[in-house]
């Protein structure tokens, strides 16, 4: 009996196979596939270094199952363009991006995955960007198919430490940044991977874009001046380091076309597909160290960072240790600005889209802030901190608690704002006399739960320390969250600024003049018609 079902059992599976198995024959047919779409634009890269992966998706829309004798790239093994079909199939023999006999089942589709690394150099053309083109061939047999590739490539300067092999292990050792931590005439040893400039790089030009790998740093005694227009790009874990009586000096200039910015420096990472345009934490901060004094930054922008500006320790002189004037600082992971016992003024200052705090001036110091828009409309994550963070203290690797005294911050005809309750706070572990002045700024600041009730340092009506505050007006911005701080025609804050300081800063950010009716803020409002 079980021979018998055995039996039974073999013929059913044969039956049912031989009935089934034409599901599975491809063929070469007159089918023509189907594109995604026709062409392919990889986002604008640098020489050397890779794209990102794109896709393409091939579809067959007929009823029945088709073999693709071959897909190929036009330029062949020269095309600097690399395929991947489908995950599934390999490149042919030493032949690069030539694939054959690809099976596509009825009414299904299959993925083309897409990559580039170029060097420009290779590349016949005299500018320092080209636009590179290949096609994909699909060869179904009765006729030839092409969707076209099309990359721009940009040249660049090039920053990055030295590497070398250890003898004794094999090991690649990158090169790291040895310089005097703590101003005793000592160099000292960091794991900060970088190099310091040498002195005929110590100028940034807008011929070409410069791209930075690790911390590039400039030397005690050295200035880095950076012309307008140029455009500085961060790998991951990378920025620009500032030792001590080293300056930087960022000389960019207004653009009458906002639009192009051609005037303006940018900072920001080194992926220049869309995806990241807006990505926060791409590269790591400008760090102006103890020591490091007439640091000056005009129009520029600064995006993406970890720590936009990471300013420490300089209140021994009787120059700033950083002035920024009509500069935007957008998309920082932690911090907009970091200030540990620094010295900043700062007029026509954006900063938004923080993971932490935009402005945080922390461990006293000195601080001037004159028409400028600090906000904090952060929505990646939650944030612990609110736009502007002051307090007179700091906390050591120890958990020791240092409290300075000596601090001295004054703002004036500014806003701050952001998508919390509370967007500024005023933290003191001591009992002393903070010295601090608002003037004539809006402030975001609904204590609902009456957790400030009573406290010195929150008390509006001391016009030793408050004076002309409005809370929790309705600012208008043209769309925070897409760092357009704008102010429309329909914002609570015009008009309300105070006019002698005006007087002062009498052109805000976009150059508009502000003398006669100063609005609060990096910008005099913006009319919109309907």
């Amino acid at each position: 009996m079980k021979k018998i079902f055995s039996l039974l059992l073999n013929i059913i599976i044969i039956i049912f196979w031989s009935s089934c198995r034409d599901d599975f024959n491809f063929n070469i047919t007159e089918t023509q596939l189907q594109f995604s779409k026709d062409t392919v634009y990889l986002d604008t890269v640098f020489s050397n270094i890779g794209s990102s992966t794109y896709n393409l998706k091939v579809y067959n829309t007929s009823n029945e199952n088709i073999l693709i004798p071959y897909i190929n790239l036009e330029n062949g093994q020269d095309s600097y363009y690399r395929l991947n079909v489908d995950g599934m199939y390999e490149n042919q023999g030493n032949v690069s991006n030539y694939f054959e006999n690809i099976e596509l089942l009825a009414n299904d589709s299959l993925f083309i995955f897409i990559e580039t690394t170029i060097d420009i150099n290779n590349l016949p053309s005299e500018s320092n960007q080209f636009l590179y083109t290949d096609k994909i061939k699909f060869d179904t047999g009765y006729n030839l198919q092409t969707v076209d590739l099309i990359t721009l490539v940009k040249d660049a300067v090039f920053i990055y430490p030295n590497k070398y092999t250890d003898s004794s292990t094999g090991e690649t050792i990158i090169e790291t940044l040895n310089f005097d931590i703590n101003n005793d005439g000592i160099s000292d040893e960091t794991n900060i991977q970088g190099r310091f400039l040498s002195e005929n790089e110590l100028n940034f030009t807008n011929e070409k874009p410069y791209v930075i790998y690790g911390y590039a740093g400039v030397p005690n005694n050295s200035i880095l001046t950076i012309d307008k227009g140029a455009r500085v790009h961060f790998h991951s874990n990378s920025g620009i380091l500032v030792t001590s009586e080293g300056s930087i000096q960022i000389n960019g200039e207004f653009s009458q076309d906002q639009e192009v910015l051609e005037n303006e420096v940018i900072f920001e990472g080194d992926r220049l597909e869309n995806s990241f345009a807006n990505t926060p934490g791409q590269w790591g901060t400008i760090w102006l160290l103890s020591g490091s004094t007439n640091n000056i930054i005009n129009y520029s922008t600064i995006k993406n960072a970890t720590i936009g500006i990471y300013a420490e320790d300089q209140l021994n002189t009787n120059t700033n240790q950083l002035t920024i004037n009509n500069s935007k600082i957008y998309n920082s992971s932690n911090f907009g600005i970091l200030a540990k016992s620094s010295s900043i003024t700062a007029s026509n200052l954006v900063i938004n889209k923080s993971g932490q705090s935009s402005f945080a001036a922390t461990y006293g110091g000195q601080y001037e802030l004159n028409h400028c828009t600090i906000t904090n409309f952060w929505n990646n994550s939650f944030r612990q901190f609110p736009s502007l963070l002051i307090n007179n203290y700091w906390i050591d690797s120890n958990g020791n608690v240092l409290n300075n005294s000596n601090l001295n911050f004054n703002i004036t005809n500014s806003i701050i704002s952001g998508n919390e309750n509370i967007e500024f706070l005023i933290e003191q572990f001591d009992d002393s006399n903070l010295n601090f002045k608002f003037k004539n700024c809006m402030m975001k600041f609904n204590d609902y739960n009456e957790i400030f009730t009573g406290q010195n340092n929150y008390d509006f009506l001391n016009l030793e320390k408050y004076e002309n505050i409005y809370l929790n007006l309705n600012a208008d911005f043209k769309n925070e969250y897409n760092n357009e701080l704008f102010i429309l025609q329909n914002s609570d804050v015009i008009n309300l600024g105070d006019q002698q300081l005006a007087a002062i800063y009498p052109l805000d950010l976009l150059n508009i003049n502000r003398e006669n009716s100063p609005d609060l803020g990096a910008y005099q409002h913006v009319i919109i018609e309907d």
